[in-house]
Protein backbone atom coordinates (compact mmCIF):
# COMPACT_ATOMS: atom_id res chain seq x y z
CA UNK A 1 0.00 0.00 0.00
CA UNK A 2 2.84 2.45 0.67
CA UNK A 3 4.36 1.59 -2.74
CA UNK A 4 1.30 2.22 -4.44
CA UNK A 5 0.82 5.78 -2.19
CA UNK A 6 -2.07 4.69 -0.71
CA UNK A 7 -2.86 6.32 3.21
CA UNK A 8 -4.43 4.90 6.29
CA UNK A 9 -6.92 7.38 6.88
CA UNK A 10 -7.04 8.84 10.40
CA UNK A 11 -9.13 10.19 12.87
CA UNK A 12 -8.08 13.62 12.06
CA UNK A 13 -9.01 12.81 8.34
CA UNK A 14 -12.55 11.18 9.26
CA UNK A 15 -13.36 13.94 11.12
CA UNK A 16 -12.94 16.50 8.23
CA UNK A 17 -14.83 14.48 5.37
CA UNK A 18 -17.53 14.10 8.02
CA UNK A 19 -17.87 17.69 9.39
CA UNK A 20 -20.16 18.21 6.28
CA UNK A 21 -23.09 17.23 4.24
CA UNK A 22 -23.47 16.64 0.77
CA UNK A 23 -25.55 14.72 -0.80
CA UNK A 24 -26.57 11.80 1.90
CA UNK A 25 -28.35 13.44 4.80
CA UNK A 26 -29.19 10.60 6.98
CA UNK A 27 -27.00 9.06 9.79
CA UNK A 28 -24.61 5.83 8.92
CA UNK A 29 -23.52 3.92 11.07
CA UNK A 30 -21.76 0.50 11.16
CA UNK A 31 -22.97 -3.25 12.62
CA UNK A 32 -20.38 -3.55 14.64
CA UNK A 33 -21.10 -7.08 15.67
CA UNK A 34 -21.08 -8.23 11.72
CA UNK A 35 -16.99 -7.48 11.76
CA UNK A 36 -14.70 -9.62 13.14
CA UNK A 37 -12.45 -7.38 15.49
CA UNK A 38 -9.37 -10.03 15.93
CA UNK A 39 -7.60 -10.19 12.59
CA UNK A 40 -6.85 -6.54 12.11
CA UNK A 41 -6.27 -5.98 15.87
CA UNK A 42 -3.55 -8.81 15.74
CA UNK A 43 -1.49 -7.53 12.44
CA UNK A 44 -1.42 -3.77 13.57
CA UNK A 45 0.06 -5.60 17.24
CA UNK A 46 2.85 -6.95 15.37
CA UNK A 47 3.52 -4.09 12.68
CA UNK A 48 2.61 -0.80 14.85
CA UNK A 49 1.06 1.98 12.86
CA UNK A 50 1.02 5.53 14.02
CA UNK A 51 -2.22 7.48 13.74
CA UNK A 52 -4.19 4.83 13.49
CA UNK A 53 -8.36 5.46 13.37
CA UNK A 54 -10.07 4.27 16.48
CA UNK A 55 -12.08 1.51 14.00
CA UNK A 56 -8.59 -0.16 13.33
CA UNK A 57 -9.61 -3.37 14.99
CA UNK A 58 -12.63 -3.91 12.92
CA UNK A 59 -11.84 -2.37 9.29
CA UNK A 60 -9.35 -0.02 7.68
CA UNK A 61 -9.52 2.48 4.90
CA UNK A 62 -6.91 3.38 2.94
CA UNK A 63 -7.20 6.71 0.49
CA UNK A 64 -5.28 8.21 -2.35
CA UNK A 65 -5.02 11.09 -3.97
CA UNK A 66 -7.80 14.38 -3.96
CA UNK A 67 -10.45 15.30 -6.37
CA UNK A 68 -13.72 17.65 -6.81
CA UNK A 69 -17.29 16.39 -7.45
CA UNK A 70 -19.91 19.18 -8.42
CA UNK A 71 -23.52 18.60 -8.45
CA UNK A 72 -26.18 21.31 -9.88
CA UNK A 73 -29.99 20.90 -8.92
CA UNK A 74 -32.96 22.40 -6.88
CA UNK A 75 -32.18 20.99 -3.51
CA UNK A 76 -35.55 22.62 -3.11
CA UNK A 77 -36.55 20.84 0.76
CA UNK A 78 -33.04 21.25 1.73
CA UNK A 79 -33.19 24.65 1.30
CA UNK A 80 -36.05 25.05 3.16
CA UNK A 81 -35.12 22.78 6.04
CA UNK A 82 -31.70 25.84 6.29
CA UNK A 83 -34.31 29.00 5.85
CA UNK A 84 -36.26 27.26 8.96
CA UNK A 85 -33.14 26.51 10.61
CA UNK A 86 -31.81 30.16 10.40
CA UNK A 87 -35.36 32.14 11.16
CA UNK A 88 -35.55 29.52 14.38
CA UNK A 89 -31.58 30.80 14.65
CA UNK A 90 -32.98 34.85 14.58
CA UNK A 91 -35.77 34.17 16.70
CA UNK A 92 -33.56 32.68 19.86
CA UNK A 93 -30.90 35.46 19.13
CA UNK A 94 -33.74 37.73 19.00
CA UNK A 95 -35.47 36.42 22.43
CA UNK A 96 -32.15 35.96 23.80
CA UNK A 97 -32.65 32.87 25.37
CA UNK A 98 -29.00 31.62 25.97
CA UNK A 99 -27.21 33.66 28.01
CA UNK A 100 -23.78 35.08 27.42
CA UNK A 101 -22.17 32.87 29.73
CA UNK A 102 -23.49 29.90 27.49
CA UNK A 103 -22.60 31.88 24.14
CA UNK A 104 -19.19 32.57 26.01
CA UNK A 105 -18.60 28.65 26.39
CA UNK A 106 -19.61 28.01 22.72
CA UNK A 107 -17.18 30.53 21.75
CA UNK A 108 -13.91 28.82 23.47
CA UNK A 109 -15.41 25.04 21.76
CA UNK A 110 -14.35 25.16 18.67
CA UNK A 111 -17.07 24.39 15.90
CA UNK A 112 -16.21 21.39 13.48
CA UNK A 113 -16.01 23.87 10.18
CA UNK A 114 -13.25 25.80 12.09
CA UNK A 115 -11.84 21.64 12.54
CA UNK A 116 -11.77 22.19 8.50
CA UNK A 117 -9.83 24.92 8.26
CA UNK A 118 -7.06 24.05 10.42
CA UNK A 119 -6.75 20.39 8.39
CA UNK A 120 -6.77 22.26 5.63
CA UNK A 121 -3.50 23.22 6.17
CA UNK A 122 -2.38 19.96 5.21
CA UNK A 123 -2.00 20.80 1.48
CA UNK A 124 -2.65 16.89 0.78
CA UNK A 125 -6.25 18.03 2.35
CA UNK A 126 -6.66 21.44 0.84
CA UNK A 127 -9.94 21.72 -1.38
CA UNK A 128 -13.11 24.14 -1.04
CA UNK A 129 -16.25 22.91 0.14
CA UNK A 130 -19.54 25.33 -1.35
CA UNK A 131 -22.75 24.03 0.84
CA UNK A 132 -26.44 25.06 0.87
CA UNK A 133 -25.80 26.24 4.52
CA UNK A 134 -22.29 28.91 2.96
CA UNK A 135 -24.89 30.19 0.63
CA UNK A 136 -27.61 33.40 0.72
CA UNK A 137 -30.70 32.21 0.23
CA UNK A 138 -34.53 33.49 -0.29
CA UNK A 139 -37.83 32.87 -1.69
CA UNK A 140 -36.50 33.49 -5.21
CA UNK A 141 -33.48 31.05 -4.88
CA UNK A 142 -35.81 28.75 -3.90
CA UNK A 143 -36.91 27.42 -7.28
CA UNK A 144 -33.38 28.52 -9.37
CA UNK A 145 -30.93 25.58 -9.43
CA UNK A 146 -27.70 25.68 -7.19
CA UNK A 147 -24.27 24.27 -7.85
CA UNK A 148 -22.79 22.52 -4.58
CA UNK A 149 -18.98 21.35 -4.43
CA UNK A 150 -17.29 18.39 -2.35
CA UNK A 151 -13.89 17.30 -2.23
CA UNK A 152 -13.54 13.80 -3.25
CA UNK A 153 -10.95 10.88 -2.24
CA UNK A 154 -9.94 9.86 -5.78
CA UNK A 155 -9.23 6.41 -4.51
CA UNK A 156 -10.26 4.10 -1.76
CA UNK A 157 -9.67 0.80 -0.43
CA UNK A 158 -11.64 -0.42 2.56
CA UNK A 159 -10.65 -3.99 4.04
CA UNK A 160 -12.07 -5.85 6.67
CA UNK A 161 -13.48 -9.78 7.73
CA UNK A 162 -16.72 -10.20 8.62
CA UNK A 163 -17.42 -11.92 11.97
CA UNK A 164 -17.66 -15.37 12.25
CA UNK A 165 -20.76 -17.47 14.13
CA UNK A 166 -20.57 -20.82 16.38
CA UNK A 167 -21.45 -23.46 13.49
CA UNK A 168 -19.05 -21.33 10.64
CA UNK A 169 -16.19 -19.43 10.97
CA UNK A 170 -15.87 -16.88 8.31
CA UNK A 171 -12.00 -16.58 7.45
CA UNK A 172 -12.76 -14.49 4.01
CA UNK A 173 -10.70 -11.14 3.88
CA UNK A 174 -12.82 -8.48 1.94
CA UNK A 175 -10.66 -6.38 -0.20
CA UNK A 176 -12.92 -3.23 -2.02
CA UNK A 177 -11.46 -0.86 -4.27
CA UNK A 178 -13.66 2.36 -4.40
CA UNK A 179 -12.93 5.71 -6.70
CA UNK A 180 -14.35 9.65 -6.64
CA UNK A 181 -15.78 9.39 -3.10
CA UNK A 182 -17.07 12.77 -1.76
CA UNK A 183 -15.70 12.92 1.64
CA UNK A 184 -19.45 13.81 3.27
CA UNK A 185 -20.46 10.81 2.17
CA UNK A 186 -17.89 8.42 3.39
CA UNK A 187 -20.24 6.16 4.66
CA UNK A 188 -21.78 4.75 1.30
CA UNK A 189 -18.13 2.35 1.24
CA UNK A 190 -18.60 1.12 5.27
CA UNK A 191 -18.87 -2.37 5.61
CA UNK A 192 -21.60 -3.94 7.45
CA UNK A 193 -23.90 -0.65 7.55
CA UNK A 194 -27.10 -0.81 9.34
CA UNK A 195 -30.43 -0.13 8.02
CA UNK A 196 -30.84 3.63 8.39
CA UNK A 197 -34.15 5.06 10.15
CA UNK A 198 -35.69 8.41 11.43
CA UNK A 199 -33.27 10.27 13.99
CA UNK A 200 -33.72 11.04 17.33
CA UNK A 201 -34.34 14.66 16.35
CA UNK A 202 -36.89 13.93 14.06
CA UNK A 203 -38.90 11.88 17.11
CA UNK A 204 -38.56 14.88 19.00
CA UNK A 205 -39.72 17.12 16.01
CA UNK A 206 -43.17 14.73 15.82
CA UNK A 207 -43.78 14.35 19.94
CA UNK A 208 -42.93 18.46 20.17
CA UNK A 209 -45.60 18.86 17.34
CA UNK A 210 -48.18 16.62 18.52
CA UNK A 211 -47.55 18.34 22.04
CA UNK A 212 -48.25 21.66 20.86
CA UNK A 213 -50.99 21.11 18.51
CA UNK A 214 -52.77 19.08 21.45
CA UNK A 215 -51.71 22.15 23.80
CA UNK A 216 -53.17 24.62 20.95
CA UNK A 217 -56.46 22.74 20.48
CA UNK A 218 -57.35 22.31 24.50
CA UNK A 219 -56.37 26.06 24.67
CA UNK A 220 -58.86 26.96 21.66
CA UNK A 221 -61.86 24.63 23.44
CA UNK A 222 -61.68 26.57 26.51
CA UNK A 223 -62.26 29.69 25.36
CA UNK A 224 -65.90 30.95 25.55
CA UNK A 225 -66.51 30.97 21.75
CA UNK A 226 -64.30 28.40 20.19
CA UNK A 227 -63.32 28.86 16.82
CA UNK A 228 -63.50 25.85 14.54
CA UNK A 229 -60.97 27.25 11.81
CA UNK A 230 -58.77 28.40 14.30
CA UNK A 231 -58.51 24.76 15.25
CA UNK A 232 -58.29 23.24 12.13
CA UNK A 233 -56.08 25.58 10.95
CA UNK A 234 -53.40 24.79 14.17
CA UNK A 235 -54.33 20.97 13.01
CA UNK A 236 -53.31 21.90 9.78
CA UNK A 237 -50.08 23.07 10.56
CA UNK A 238 -48.82 20.18 12.89
CA UNK A 239 -49.70 17.58 11.01
CA UNK A 240 -48.11 19.52 7.93
CA UNK A 241 -44.77 19.35 9.81
CA UNK A 242 -45.00 15.89 10.63
CA UNK A 243 -45.88 15.26 7.04
CA UNK A 244 -43.05 17.68 5.73
CA UNK A 245 -40.35 15.78 8.34
CA UNK A 246 -41.58 12.62 7.40
CA UNK A 247 -41.50 12.86 3.38
CA UNK A 248 -37.72 14.60 3.85
CA UNK A 249 -36.62 10.93 5.22
CA UNK A 250 -38.21 9.02 2.52
CA UNK A 251 -36.58 11.68 0.16
CA UNK A 252 -33.20 11.04 1.93
CA UNK A 253 -33.74 7.70 2.42
CA UNK A 254 -34.23 7.42 -1.97
CA UNK A 255 -31.13 9.58 -1.95
CA UNK A 256 -28.89 6.79 0.02
CA UNK A 257 -30.42 3.86 -2.16
CA UNK A 258 -29.39 5.78 -5.29
CA UNK A 259 -25.64 6.70 -3.90
CA UNK A 260 -25.17 2.87 -2.60
CA UNK A 261 -26.55 2.02 -6.00
CA UNK A 262 -24.24 4.19 -7.71
CA UNK A 263 -21.36 2.96 -5.75
CA UNK A 264 -21.27 -0.38 -6.31
CA UNK A 265 -22.32 -0.18 -9.70
CA UNK A 266 -19.96 3.22 -10.95
CA UNK A 267 -17.60 4.06 -7.97
CA UNK A 268 -16.42 0.42 -7.20
CA UNK A 269 -13.59 -0.19 -9.21
CA UNK A 270 -12.89 -4.00 -8.52
CA UNK A 271 -13.21 -6.59 -5.02
CA UNK A 272 -10.79 -9.46 -4.17
CA UNK A 273 -8.18 -10.46 -6.22
CA UNK A 274 -8.66 -7.75 -8.50
CA UNK A 275 -8.18 -4.97 -6.47
CA UNK A 276 -4.48 -6.70 -5.24
CA UNK A 277 -3.72 -7.45 -8.65
CA UNK A 278 -4.60 -3.22 -9.56
CA UNK A 279 -2.30 -2.51 -6.38
CA UNK A 280 0.31 -4.41 -8.15
CA UNK A 281 0.10 -2.72 -11.12
CA UNK A 282 -0.10 0.46 -9.87
CA UNK A 283 3.19 -0.23 -7.75
CA UNK A 284 4.80 -1.49 -10.59
CA UNK A 285 3.83 1.74 -12.75
CA UNK A 286 4.42 4.30 -9.85
CA UNK A 287 8.41 2.73 -9.84
CA UNK A 288 8.78 2.58 -13.62
CA UNK A 289 7.92 6.64 -13.61
CA UNK A 290 9.47 7.25 -10.86
CA UNK A 291 12.84 5.60 -12.99
CA UNK A 292 12.06 7.53 -16.12
CA UNK A 293 11.61 11.10 -14.87
CA UNK A 294 14.86 10.88 -12.67
CA UNK A 295 16.83 9.17 -15.79
CA UNK A 296 15.17 12.01 -17.91
CA UNK A 297 15.84 15.00 -15.90
CA UNK A 298 20.07 13.25 -15.28
CA UNK A 299 20.19 13.31 -19.35
CA UNK A 300 18.60 16.62 -19.85
CA UNK A 301 20.40 18.58 -17.29
CA UNK A 302 23.22 16.71 -16.33
CA UNK A 303 25.05 16.05 -12.83
CA UNK A 304 23.06 16.58 -9.91
CA UNK A 305 23.37 15.55 -5.99
CA UNK A 306 20.42 13.84 -4.87
CA UNK A 307 18.97 16.82 -3.53
CA UNK A 308 19.11 18.40 -6.52
CA UNK A 309 17.41 16.06 -8.66
CA UNK A 310 14.77 15.86 -5.97
CA UNK A 311 13.73 19.61 -6.57
CA UNK A 312 14.08 19.41 -9.95
CA UNK A 313 12.26 16.87 -10.86
CA UNK A 314 9.41 18.07 -8.26
CA UNK A 315 9.69 21.10 -10.57
CA UNK A 316 9.39 19.05 -13.60
CA UNK A 317 6.13 17.61 -12.53
CA UNK A 318 4.91 21.19 -11.46
CA UNK A 319 5.74 22.62 -14.88
CA UNK A 320 3.97 19.45 -16.80
CA UNK A 321 1.00 18.89 -15.27
CA UNK A 322 0.16 21.21 -12.52
CA UNK A 323 0.86 19.16 -9.37
CA UNK A 324 2.90 19.12 -6.12
CA UNK A 325 4.23 16.24 -5.08
CA UNK A 326 7.05 14.66 -2.86
CA UNK A 327 8.94 12.98 -5.29
CA UNK A 328 10.66 9.69 -3.84
CA UNK A 329 14.15 10.46 -5.61
CA UNK A 330 15.76 7.94 -3.04
CA UNK A 331 13.94 4.69 -4.19
CA UNK A 332 14.07 5.54 -8.51
CA UNK A 333 18.06 6.40 -8.12
CA UNK A 334 18.61 3.47 -6.22
CA UNK A 335 16.97 1.51 -9.15
CA UNK A 336 18.72 3.44 -11.52
CA UNK A 337 22.00 2.61 -9.99
CA UNK A 338 21.09 -1.45 -9.83
CA UNK A 339 20.29 -1.21 -13.31
CA UNK A 340 23.89 0.18 -13.81
CA UNK A 341 22.59 3.55 -15.86
CA UNK A 342 24.15 5.92 -13.08
CA UNK A 343 27.01 6.15 -11.38
CA UNK A 344 28.19 9.04 -9.01
CA UNK A 345 31.63 11.13 -9.10
CA UNK A 346 33.90 12.08 -7.10
CA UNK A 347 32.08 14.86 -5.11
CA UNK A 348 28.79 13.09 -5.10
CA UNK A 349 26.84 14.03 -7.92
CA UNK A 350 25.25 11.66 -10.12
CA UNK A 351 25.19 11.78 -14.05
CA UNK A 352 23.69 9.09 -16.34
CA UNK A 353 25.01 6.71 -18.83
CA UNK A 354 23.72 7.79 -22.95
CA UNK A 355 20.52 6.93 -24.16
CA UNK A 356 21.51 3.91 -26.55
CA UNK A 357 23.91 2.39 -23.79
CA UNK A 358 21.21 2.81 -21.41
CA UNK A 359 19.67 0.76 -23.67
CA UNK A 360 22.15 -1.89 -24.12
CA UNK A 361 22.82 -2.51 -20.29
CA UNK A 362 19.22 -3.10 -20.15
CA UNK A 363 18.77 -5.71 -22.78
CA UNK A 364 15.31 -6.71 -24.40
CA UNK A 365 12.37 -6.37 -21.71
CA UNK A 366 9.62 -9.05 -20.54
CA UNK A 367 6.93 -6.65 -22.49
CA UNK A 368 9.43 -6.59 -25.66
CA UNK A 369 9.61 -10.20 -25.63
CA UNK A 370 5.81 -10.61 -25.58
CA UNK A 371 5.00 -7.96 -28.13
CA UNK A 372 7.50 -9.73 -30.38
CA UNK A 373 5.89 -12.98 -29.38
CA UNK A 374 2.39 -11.29 -30.34
CA UNK A 375 3.72 -9.85 -33.50
CA UNK A 376 5.42 -13.39 -34.92
CA UNK A 377 1.96 -14.85 -34.00
CA UNK A 378 0.39 -12.81 -36.31
CA UNK A 379 2.60 -12.47 -38.93
CA UNK A 380 2.05 -16.60 -39.35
Amino acid sequence: MDKSNFKIASDEEIDVAHSGQYLLNLPISVDESKLDKKLLKKYFAEHPHESLPEFADKYIIFRRGIGIDKTTDYFFLEKVDMIISRIWGWILRKTRLFSRRSSSRRQKNPKKDDGINSEAEDQDLYVERIRIENMELSLRSLMSKITIQEPTFDRIIVVYRRAGTSAKSDRGIYVKHFRHIPMADLEIVLPEKKNPSLTPMDWVKFLVSAIVGLVAVVSSLELPKADIWVMFAILSTVIGYCAKTYFTFQQNMATYQNLITQSMYDKQLDSGRGTLLHLCDDVIQQEVKEVIISFFILMEQGKATLEDLDLRCEELLKEEFGVCCNFDVDDAVQKLDKLGIVARDTIGRYYCVGLKRANEIIGTTTEELVLKAKQGAVSS
